[in-house]
């Protein structure tokens, strides 16, 4: 016999939770179906355990450069992995059994544990039971692209496995040069790991401007990790206690000889296995649902959010993809996936923040524009911290005076952009920036500087 809802959520990464927070307090009679880990990457094998693993190696690189700052240490520093792992494990879990008790606990809601599939657009199979309502919310993520026959005696890792790694690798060759591959890279290099990263591309994060990949290359460089780009037919195998990755790069050998591999090189939409067919739910040839600009599908009645959804691969825009459901069903607001400016940020040390348009989608949109630029060796609180390598970049609009785009490679730069982009959502003119006071000293207080500085792109 069936069990009937008005909502079905299918997974509870950072969408799907709070949209069943928000049904059943208004309500709806809700059942929650998760296979595995509550909160979804984020919590388990993304945001959360990776941004504390970077803190450890931050603390590791900062205690090494002790001395630039008159702070001397006797002996040498040593990371003990264990802790750091148990650390990061702590954090997690905390994360993990908060969002697990938030759904047991909330009224008119049930939790169902298993693998929900589709009968068809109104019912899901989760073992034995067989749910049914009109209403039907995936939100099943994603997951590391990773060849199902690449073993190489466990030491091929990926960012979920790389989570129980409690030791630090002798040398970590890393096949990807874009933001997964690039955090681990740095932290593992901190933690005292030969690294080498392996890009196919001509240069590393290639969605990112020329300016920008060459100078986070230089930063990982100065750091002592190895970059080989214009890598071509990447094959990895196992010889003896080794990994062997064979490439055809421009310079350098033909191969790299590690102990460990990690392939960072893109992630997969966890519909494979659902059922979508049952309820006629269309995809694209990878597997992301179609939705449209409030998040529907093809199929009335059932929606796609999160990364599942391909309209974005964050934790915050899933979450804004529950905002604009929320809204759009229970508050009478019609919000749309297109209303939100896309932002991101790269968690390497200096990191990255970026909002918007980069400049070569500026250049290539054949706008007017403004272009205003500033290095962080001439900004006085990256200078007192010692962390000069990056810059401030920004982008207007020479008719509207609106901001285009900007990207913060510095100090807390993943903070700042903040600033640039509540000024992008209120539409207000670059002027209202230029002229506004800031702290001294800040990074923030010279982006008025730079914008006065602006010169046509």
């Amino acid at each position: 016999m069936s069990k009937r809802f008005d909502a079905i959520i299918i997974g509870t990464g950072q969408a799907g939770p709070a949209l069943a927070a928000r049904l059943s307090s208004k309500g709806w009679k809700v059942a929650v179906v998760e296979r595995k880990r509550f909160g979804g990457t984020c919590v388990n094998n993304g945001c959360i355990p990776t941004k504390t693993l970077i803190a450890s190696a931050r603390a590791a690189y900062i205690a090494q450069r002790g001395s630039d700052f008159g702070v001397m240490i006797d002996s040498p520093i040593r990371v003990d992995m264990k802790k750091v792992k148990a650390r990061k494990d702590a954090i997690v879990k905390q994360s993990n059994e908060g969002v697990q008790k938030w759904m047991e606990g909330l009224p008119n809601c049930s939790v169902f544990y298993g693998h929900g599939r589709f009968e068809n657009a109104h019912s899901v199979h989760v073992g034995n039971e067989l749910l049914e309502a009109e209403n039907i919310f995936i939100n099943v993520g994603g997951r590391a692209s990773m060849p199902a026959d690449l073993s190489l005696n466990g030491k091929a890792l990926n960012n979920s496995s790389m989570m129980d790694v409690d030791f630090v690798p002798e040398h970590l060759v890393i096949v990807g040069g874009s933001y997964i591959g690039l955090e681990f890279g740095q932290m593992y290099r901190r933690f005292g790991s030969e690294v080498t990263i392996i890009e196919m591309a001509p240069r590393l994060i290639s969605r990112e401007d020329e300016e920008t990949s060459e100078t986070i290359e230089q930063i990982m460089e100065k750091e002592g990790i190895q970059i080989r780009l214009n890598a071509q037919c990447i094959k990895a195998e196992a010889r003896n206690q080794s990994i062997i990755v064979n490439l055809d790069c421009e310079t350098g050998g033909k191969e790299v000889i590690g102990s460990h591999l990690l392939l960072a090189i893109g992630r997969l939409p966890n519909t494979d296995d659902l059922g979508l067919e049952k309820a006629e739910v269309e995809t694209d040839k990878r597997g992301y649902i179609h939705v449209d600009d409030q998040l529907r599908t093809n199929v009335p009645g059932i929606w796609a959010l999160g990364d599942c959804n391909g309209k974005g691969a964050f934790t915050h825009t899933s979450y804004n993809d529950y905002e604009i459901v929320a809204a759009n069903l229970l508050d009478n607001d019609p919000r749309r996936v297109s209303d939100r400016i896309l932002t991101y940020a790269l968690f390497i040390d200096p990191p990255l923040g970026r909002a918007g348009m980069t400049e070569n989608e500026v250049r290539k949109s054949g706008k007017k524009a403004l272009i205003g630029k500033r290095p962080m060796a001439k900004v006085t609180r990256a200078r007192i911290k010692g962390e000069t390598d990056g810059f401030m970049k920004i982008l207007v609009d020479a008719e509207s005076k609106l901001i285009l785009g900007a990207a913060i490679l510095g100090p807390e730069g993943d903070e700042i952009i903040h600033s640039v982009l509540d000024v992008m959502y209120a539409k207000a003119p670059y002027s209202v920036m230029q002229r506004a006071m800031h702290i001294h000293p800040t990074v923030t207080e010279l982006i008025p500087t730079m914008i006065g500085e602006m010169k046509p792109l």
